[in-house]
């Protein structure tokens, strides 16, 4: 294997001829070079020479030294699983996968260990990674052979020493990604792909989608609600029936429900809502784009309509003129792109076959690995051509995405698993919302709305069960304070976006990019050391910590699902307070919380800044200027570099944005006091700047 430095940190080697389409060059991926020269070279935890390839009669095998305690994470999308060590993953897009095999939404072929490297596969063929779960016959030592029937140390998953990456027999592109630490190689990945996406400021705040047959006047009706019973809300969502016929779609608007859909359009915006637009790929006999686009589609249909070749520029030429016709130039904001995963895992079975054929030579096996990324690209395409931001909801995805404004999603609704997949899609350049559609009561309710609020993407989708923040009337005051805090929060969030656009690093973080795996197991419910003897033989199972995050660089979010009244949460190390409580804790250790349903567990570092805003109604509009509250918590000292731009255009890849380095300093006399690293600070959207000095717990928002 001949690997060579394709980017600080970052060594690449080609196996096979394989095909010229992979998901990064599907996305175009433009390292950025200068910020991974900034992390230094990097350190990997073996040789390049230790990776092994072998080829057999259907695949390239690629075999990774893997140690005894080592912890695998990433591989895209996972409900069930945070740590893939001992299983094996299978990387076929499908949706709604209900079973631990691999197949998801987004099944990326990257993934990192607590060792210290990452291992990027770029194919769009389906790659299976055994996660030290096979053994060879002559690596296994006599030792590891047991009698299940007598002896209690018998395993159904011997320790293996290698990872096995089985490829296809065309091969692949191969990266080799340095650590040191967890978090340095998923930035190096990020930065990799082009850097983590800045979304709009609007796509930051509260969205609602309608049910599915609304007509204009029942949208209209809807969005004025929000405003009477003070809600906040940023976006509407039309779902199927805005189109004139769907399954499969024509991309037009249905005249019947939506007369005059420019009027609403515009209306809606004066109003301070973007409207967003649900579709999927496959075009309808009744579309005017079916005739023109039926000789670049593939040889099978699904749901009857044709599936566009979109890796062919002329597809993507006539789709995006007639999405800017119709849409675009009547002020839509984005789309939600679904159904561009198919399905075996339902009950239902579509999509088109593997060997489907399509005008470009690929295969449907490929076509379909990546389809959900061609979507991304070809819309973000169409708005980057008008200078306009946009953020919206997809549900396939692959490696390359880090720069996609979009937000995965599925028709699943197990909150655990929810609030896992966030966890998960931190390790591979991937956001996740764990939306909310209905509730089994008001607890649940409550619950769930409090997690999507700190989530990539706030939204209640009501396309089903017409269900609003105010549909269990005994908890609306809980609901709204969240949705309020949410809005609050916009320029803190909107800082930690800018971290994930510039540097690569997530806004939302599992627990192994924070801490330590090793610190992780070393503490128990005491903060005493953990018993390394019930450990080593399998008397306590290690716990995951996949239920709780990091927002930014400073909350930590624990949440609850309906039935708790209490649980643990794991602290880093320092001083904590809770965010919304005030309350002290000593971290390194887990400390165990009983929060009523009015609250969920937030903390906050002790010396962070929190820059935050007055709650609205929507985010600010652009060129509008709003007074910015930075919050300084705690007795040590602080600092935040807060980044600033129009929040709307792509003006700020010109360079057209500021940094600010802010900082709270201590006084011989015990005073606190905050300083800019600028004389003068003119942001862009801030009037003026308010400081609080340690607080314990968030102020309340006396200005709304």
């Amino acid at each position: 294997m001949n690997w060579e430095l394709h980017a600080e940190g970052i060594w690449k080697t080609v196996i096979g001829e394989p095909s010229a389409m992979t998901p990064l060059s599907s996305m175009g991926c433009n390292p950025l070079k200068e910020e991974l020269a900034s992390m230094g070279e990097g350190s990997l935890p073996f040789s390049n020479e230790s990776v092994q390839v072998d080829r057999t009669s259907s695949s390239f095998i690629v075999r990774l030294p893997l140690e005894k305690q080592e912890r695998i994470y990433g591989l895209g999308l996972h409900f069930m699983k945070m740590n893939h060590r001992g299983r094996t993953r299978y990387l076929r897009v499908n949706s709604d996968p209900k079973q631990d095999t691999g197949e998801t939404h987004a099944p990326v072929p990257f993934y990192v260990t607590d060792r210290g490297y990452g291992l990027l596969i770029d194919t769009s063929r389906i790659v299976t990674v055994h996660c030290g779960s096979t053994m060879r016959l002559n690596e296994t030592a006599a030792e590891q052979v047991k009698d299940r029937n007598t002896d209690r140390g018998w395993k159904a998953t011997l320790e293996s020493e290698y990872v096995e990456v089985c490829l296809p027999l065309e091969g692949a592109e191969v990266y080799l990604i340095a650590g040191p630490a967890i978090i340095d190689v998923v930035r190096r990945y990020n930065l990799l792909c082009g850097g983590g996406t800045l979304p709009p400021k609007w796509g930051l705040g509260f969205w609602h989608r309608v049910p599915t047959l609304y007509n204009a006047d029942q949208v209209m009706e809807e969005a004025q609600q929000f405003r009477e019973k003070d809600f906040p809300c940023d976006v509407i969502g039309l779902e199927p029936g805005w189109h004139s016929k769907s399954y499969p779609v024509t991309g037009e608007w249905s005249r019947e429900r939506f007369p005059d859909p420019a009027k609403m359009v515009n209306t809606l915006k004066q109003n301070g809502f973007q409207v967003n637009l649900w579709e999927h790929p496959f075009v309808s006999p009744d579309s005017s784009l079916y005739d023109k686009l039926l000789p670049l589609s593939g040889n099978y249909s699904v749901w009857g309509g044709i599936a566009p070749d979109y890796t062919l520029p002329e597809a993507r030429e006539v789709y995006q003129q007639q999405h800017l016709e119709e849409h675009l130039n009547i002020g839509v904001s984005g789309y939600k792109l679904d159904e561009c995963d198919g399905s075996e895992l339902t009950r239902n079975s579509w999509m088109f076959p593997a060997h489907a054929q399509f005008p470009s030579g690929y295969d449907g096996e490929q076509l379909r690995q990546v389809y959900g990324l061609l979507f991304q690209k070809m819309t973000d395409d169409l708005y980057r051509k008008q200078n306009r931001r946009t953020y919206g909801l997809v549900r396939a995805s692959n490696a390359g995405t880090s720069s996609m404004p979009y937000v995965l999603y599925s028709d699943l609704y197990d909150h655990k698993q929810f609030i896992r997949a966030l966890c998960n899609a931190s390790f591979s350049g991937l956001l996740w919302t764990p939306e909310v559609r209905k509730a089994t009561s008001a607890e649940d309710w409550v619950r769930r709305m409090q997690v999507v609020c700190l989530s990539p993407l706030a939204m209640l989708n009501a396309w089903g069960d017409g269900t609003k923040p105010w549909s269990y009337p005994e908890v609306e005051p809980i609901i709204r304070h969240y949705i309020k805090l949410r809005m609050r929060l916009l320029p803190y969030l909107y800082n930690a976006f800018a971290q994930y656009r510039y540097k690569g690093i997530p806004p939302f973080r599992a627990m192994p990019l924070v801490m330590d795996t090793s610190d992780m197991q070393s503490v128990s419910e005491t903060g005493a050391a953990l018993n390394t003897t019930d450990g080593a033989y399998g008397k306590k199972v290690e716990r995951e910590w996949d239920d709780q995050f990091m927002v930014g660089d400073s909350l930590l979010v624990a949440p609850l699902i309906a039935g708790e009244h209490a649980r643990d949460v794991l602290l880093p190390q320092g001083i904590w307070y809770g965010f919304e409580t005030g309350e002290r804790f000593e971290g390194n250790q887990i400390v165990r919380v009983e929060p009523g349903l009015e609250t969920m567990p937030i903390f906050v570092k002790d010396g962070a800044i929190i820059p935050t805003i007055a709650a609205r109604a929507h985010a600010p509009r652009p060129g509008e200027k709003v007074p910015l509250h930075l919050i300084h918590f705690g007795e040590a000292p602080g600092s935040i570099e807060l980044y600033d731009d129009d929040g709307e255009t792509f003006a700020y890849e010109q360079g057209e944005h500021q940094w600010v380095n802010f900082t709270v300093t201590r006084s011989d006399q015990g005073i606190f006091s905050g300083a800019a690293s600028k004389e003068s600070v003119d942001l862009q959207s801030y009037s003026e700047i308010k400081w609080t000095y340690q607080a314990k717990r968030l102020p309340e928002d006396h200005t709304n």
